[in-house]
Formats: structure tokens, sequence, C-alpha cells
């Protein structure tokens, strides 16, 4: 295959990750890793896979084209849903979920709910009602919580009395799923909790009668009816989501808090210590972790956090460890610091992203002093905290009983790299059937501007010193959402280099609110969401011009999808001295189309701050257009509608601008498909006025 080839290569191994072993859970005592992988690096079906960490043998646990006798998978409504939320690409065991011993395993094959005891390989399917969502042990694996309907059903684990425990009791109410602010916005995917004794449950109750339905059509199946779907815009109702302690009965008892004034439910749980809930301000400017009286339903404060601008939702938190100590962050300075019971207990400049684990007293968590990388630290009451990686990269991990299963991605190696670490014993590999990519990385990581932007810069491989101008092609994300630029080798970076391939300089820069840098940075974007963003990719761009000469000013172009789909939009709109071409993909149009969790978060109540919505909106720039455009859309996104592409088109169209669309029939706001790179292409090289090169 050649450089050329990586479209095609991208689509058919969904992006990298089949192959891939992930979803990883350690047993108590350290012994066995069971994970996730599929077959090879195109077999789109994952397997439940255990590995002996004394002796590195693998062995298969779950197949599920054997359980499903070679039939297709089917996937019901809620289920593409889920896997819309959580950004599943594959098939087959997309997820599985153990009791504590984990010895138990659960899952759902074609809305099929499946046990298979993980010492023994020996699968079973249970007569649960279907479609069957979201499975889960109760901690003493004696019974099995899942999702079917609207409903919170139990089954025990020998296959008998299946029984509802929560059912919807109005219309549009559901029991123990999400809402889709949770799981799109705040990354609570799941919306119910098993007590250690697996005798009761902590559930969510949606309500989503005062939502706004919203309908998403398929114009390429006219005699399809249109799906609607809850969805609320900025400034509207959010779902009403209460928490309740649910019996095995189905009798039930409410958890008392002051939902006027917090109406969101970012997470919650159920420890040795008891049950608890972490809830926020519809400014989101404060945050109550409750602990939750199992008896009544009364709450008390825990802890109370706020910011002027936002309190950020740290993954993995809020927990508790073993003695009871609540685990939290703190920002203080330009520093966020983990904490436990209050107290900061990381050094100033050290960013924490995300807790990834708690093990007795033993707390595992991903944090980082330089903005391009991640590290896995450790903090113990004895021993305080201990980094466990050195080698530069992205890590991320799961630690129990002293075993730890490490991810890695490095500057010097393609792919993602998985290795098990034990005390006294040497390294120990797990296998990756992903595919090896076509084409190698040429990417130089640097600093620009006053700012020190981190910077990566990916030039041609064919390309030498003296060799001429080279159009320019920024690549960013550049949003609040995630970091791009990172020292190691990642799917982002393959796709930039396949543009650096065909004859560009690609920069890919992260700017004002991207996470990792610090809370100050990442609330430089606070009521502007595009400016500072903005401002920031055209500072890099200059200054890296300075320093390569091959940087051709007079030939330069944005792409992006999602967030960086509205900056690309915005870059041709608001600062075509500077950008001659964009390729905007689900852009993000008009802010007041977006949901109330994500946009306030950044812009406030649009009845609050209308100024900040319409200094945002790119349908008011519509008139300005004079550079070439392409906009893309999946038609059957349910994150950021197709309204908002079809309504900047009619704005442009309604100023005489001219301008391209690709509608892409079927595709939600993940798109796989090969074709997509290759027709940016086209569009940036015919308005670029470049040949086409083949690299």
């Amino acid at each position: 295959m050649s450089t050329t080839d990586l479209p095609q290569q991208l689509a058919r191994t969904r992006r990298f990750t089949l192959g891939l072993p992930t979803r990883f859970t350690v047993t108590p005592d350290g012994s066995t890793v069971l994970f996730l992988r599929s077959r090879g690096g195109a077999d789109p079906v994952a397997c439940l896979w255990s590995l002996d960490v004394s002796t590195g043998a693998e062995h298969l646990l779950v197949d599920p084209v054997v359980l499903l006798g070679g039939a297709a998978e089917q996937l019901s409504e809620a289920e593409r849903t889920r896997r819309e939320r959580t950004r599943q690409l594959g098939a087959g065991l997309v997820g599985y979920q153990t009791d504590a011993a984990a010895a138990l395993a659960v899952f759902t094959l074609s809305g099929r709910l499946w046990t298979v005891d993980t010492r023994t390989g020996a699968a079973r399917r249970l007569p649960a009602r279907t479609p069957a969502l979201d499975p889960r042990p109760d901690p003493t694996g004696r019974r099995i919580a899942y999702l079917s309907g609207d409903e919170l059903r139990v089954i025990e684990a020998d296959g008998t009395a299946d029984r509802p425990v929560a059912a919807p009791d109005a219309p549009d109410t559901s029991f123990g799923r999400p809402e889709h602010v949770a799981a799109e916005s705040m990354g609570r995917h799941r919306g119910y909790w098993w007590s250690p004794d697996g005798e009761r449950l902590l559930v969510t109750r949606v309500d989503e009668s005062q939502v706004t339905r919203w309908h998403i059509a398929d114009p390429a199946d006219p005699a399809r009816r249109p799906r609607a779907v809850r969805y609320p815009p900025v400034g509207t109702a959010n779902a009403e989501v209460t928490l309740w302690l649910a019996e095995l009965d189905g009798r039930r008892t409410e958890v008392r808090w002051d939902r006027a004034g917090f109406e969101y439910l970012t997470a919650a749980g159920w420890d040795a210590h008891g049950p608890y809930a972490a809830v926020q301000s519809r400014d989101q400017r404060t945050v109550l972790l409750l602990a939750v009286d199992p008896a009544d339903g009364a709450t008390a404060v825990l802890h109370e956090q706020r910011d002027e601008h936002w309190v950020q939702l740290v993954p993995g938190l809020p927990d508790r460890n073993a003695g009871g100590a609540l685990l939290g962050f703190a920002d203080l300075g330009d520093t966020r610091h983990l904490t436990v019971a209050g107290t900061p207990v990381t050094a100033p400049g050290l960013q924490l992203h995300e807790v990834l684990g708690v093990d007795g007293e033993e707390v595992l968590f991903a944090a980082a002093e330089q903005p391009t990388e991640t590290h896995l630290f450790t903090h113990h009451p004895e021993h305080g905290v201990r980094r466990l990686t050195e080698a530069p990269g992205v890590h991320t991990g799961v630690r129990r009983a002293g075993t730890l299963v490490r991810s890695s991605l490095s500057p010097d190696h393609p792919g993602t790299r998985v290795t098990v670490h034990r005390d006294g014993r040497p390294e120990l590999p797990v296998s990756s059937l992903a595919e090896p990519a076509v084409l190698a990385q040429h990417r130089r990581l640097t600093t620009a501007g006053p700012r020190e932007l981190p910077t990566v810069l990916h030039l041609p491989s064919w390309y030498r010193p003296g060799g001429g101008p080279l159009p320019v092609l920024l690549d960013p994300y550049a949003g609040p959402a995630m970091r791009k630029v990172v020292n190691a080798q990642s799917g982002f970076g393959l796709v930039s280099q396949w543009f650096a391939e065909q004859g560009f300089a690609v920069l890919v820069v992260d700017g004002a609110g991207v996470p990792g840098r610090g809370p100050r940075w990442e609330r430089e974007v606070a009521g502007d969401v595009l400016g500072p963003a903005l401002d920031d990719q055209v500072a890099a761009l200059h200054a890296m011009a300075e320093r390569h000469p091959e940087l051709d000013l007079s030939r330069v172009a944005m792409r992006g999808w999602s967030y960086s789909g509205t900056l690309a939009a915005a870059a041709v709109l608001r600062r075509p001295e500077v950008f001659h071409a964009a390729v905007a993909g689900a852009p993000v149009t008009d802010q007041r189309l977006y949901d109330t969790h994500w946009r306030e978060r950044f812009l406030g109540h649009p009845d609050q701050y209308p100024e900040r919505y319409d200094a945002a909106s790119l349908l008011l720039d519509a008139p300005k257009l004079r550079r070439p455009l392409l906009l893309v859309h999946g038609l059957a996104d349910d994150n950021v509608f197709p309204a908002h592409t079809l309504r900047l088109s009619a704005a442009l169209l309604a100023a005489g601008r001219p301008h391209e669309v690709l509608p892409l029939s079927g595709t939600t706001h993940s798109p796989v498909g090969q074709r997509l790179l290759e027709h940016s292409l086209a569009f940036l090289n015919r308005s670029l006025g470049l040949d086409p090169r083949v690299g």
C-alpha cells in the first residue's frame, strides 16, 4: 500500500481501533487481566479475553460470532444511541461489567443478556427481557440489573426472577438511563448504581416531558419516518432528573435536594460509606457533593465547590478511598490539584487530568507538568505521590493489587502499546493486532509565539530544505473538549501527515481553552468561544512562518470537524486576509442550537447574555464570505444537528455568497468513510490553485 491509501485504511480499521486491546479489568489479587480485542486490525467484532499475569498466556473467553451462531448483530435504537454517545466504532462486545471479584462478567449481544464465568469461560444467555441494555452485576455477583425500554430491571444470575425494579410512572419518563446532556456533555454514561451488598440500587428517574422534541430524518429514504429525539437547546428546559433509592421489590424512596437550585446530576455512586451524589447549578458555578442517607433519602453537604466562571467536571471525581476520605480537586492559582479530604496532595504546576481508579487507600491518577503529555501517578497516605511513568508520551491505565495495565502513546513508536507491570516481574506486553499505518509521521513538536502555543508541524516525507514554498493547512481541534497537540504519534497525526504527503505544510495548534495547561488557560474562552481560539491560530501561523520560510502565507487553509469545523468556517468568514479556503465539518453555526450544559458553560444563559451568542454566530457572518468554503455534515448527527450547516448555507445563499455543501446520508457525528478526506483534498487543491500530488 502507498501513503495515498491511508483514507481507505482509516475506514477499514475504524481509525486503527480494531485489533487494539481495550477496556481492562484487573482481578482483586492482581493475577489476571480481562480485556476486549478483536481478532485482527480489520475485524470489527471485539471478543473478551483474559491474560494470566504470571505466564503471559491469553485465553479467549467470549467470541460473539460463536454466541450468535454466525448471525449478524442486531442493534436497538437505544443501543445505537448509547454507542454514539460513547463514540464506539466497533461491534461485538463493545463493553462488559464484572462483579467485585471479577469472577462474573455480563454483556449484551443483539439486545440479549449474557453472563460468562471468567475463570472457566462458560457463557450463558439469560432469559431477560429484550432488548437488554447496559447490564451491571451487583458487587456480590448474585444479581444483574439492566435496562429494557424505559425500565430498570433485575434478574438473578442463575436466570430466575426477572422483574422490574423501576418502571415508568408517567409519559416521557425513564429509569436508569442518562439524559442527553449527561452522556454528551457531562461524561456521565450511566444512570444506576448498586449498593455494596447487592440489596438495593440508586437510580435516576428522567422526565423529558418538557424537553424540546427534535427530529432526525433520512432524506435518502423518504418512506422512513423521522426519528424523534429529546434535545435541550440553550435557554430551554432540561430533563428533570431525580434520584431514588430502589428496593428489589419495587419500592422507592426519593433522594431530596434543592433541585430548583441544582438541576444537574453530574455524578453519583454507592460505596462502603454509603450513597452519594454530585449536583450542579444551572449556571455551573457551584457543585455540591451530597451524602445520601440510605434510610430516608435525606442529603447532607459533604463539600461545596465554586468558581466565578464554571466548576470543571474532572473525570473520575468525586470518589472516596477505603478510609472514607473524599477525593476531589482544587484550582489554586494556575494549577489543578488532586485533593484528599480537602487537602491538595499534588505539587504546583502538576495539572490533574483524571482520576483513573481507587484501590483501597491508593489513588491512580493522570496528570502532567507539560500540556503535551500525560503521566500516571499514585497517591497513598503513607508514601504520598509517586510517579509511575517516565518515558515521554501520553499514558493511561488501570491498577489493582499492585498490577498496572498501562496504555501508552509515544513520540518514537507508532500506535498504542499496552504493557502489564507488577513489582519484581518483567514488563509483560499485551498483544495488539491493530494494523500498522501505511505512512510514517514526520512531525516537529514545538511552541509558537509569545504565548508558547503547543504546535506540531507536519512536512511531506519527500520535502527537502530549500525545496520551495508549501501551501499551509491548519488542522486543529483547539476546543475545550480535548488536546490534539501531544508528544506522541496519535491517530490524529496520521491524518495530518496524509495531507502533508499531498504537498501541504500542516500545522496543528492548541490555543486558548484547550485542557491540560491549567484552569486559567481553560477559562480564557469564557464568554467568547471563537475569538481567542482563532487569534491563537493566526498567531501561531505567523510565528511558524517566521521560522519556516517554506510556509507560503499566500495559500493558507483550515479544516476541522465539530468545534474545529466551527473554527474553520470562522477563519474564512472573519479572517479572509489570512485564510484562503476552509473545510468545515459538522460546525456549530448557531450557538443557540447547541445543548444547554455544554454551551451555557462558556456563554452563559442566552436570555442573560444574548450578545455573546450573537458574537459567536456564524449565521450573522454569512455576508462576509469571500473565500471558498466547503460545509460537510452527517444527516443523522444528533449531537450537532444538520440544521447548523443547512441554516448557514441558506444564509450564504441569501447573501449571494457561493459555497459548497457535502451532505453525508446516514452519517452521525463520527464519520469513518474513506472518501471524505479525498473529497476535502480535492476541494483544497481546487480552491488554492494547486496541482494534485500523489505522495
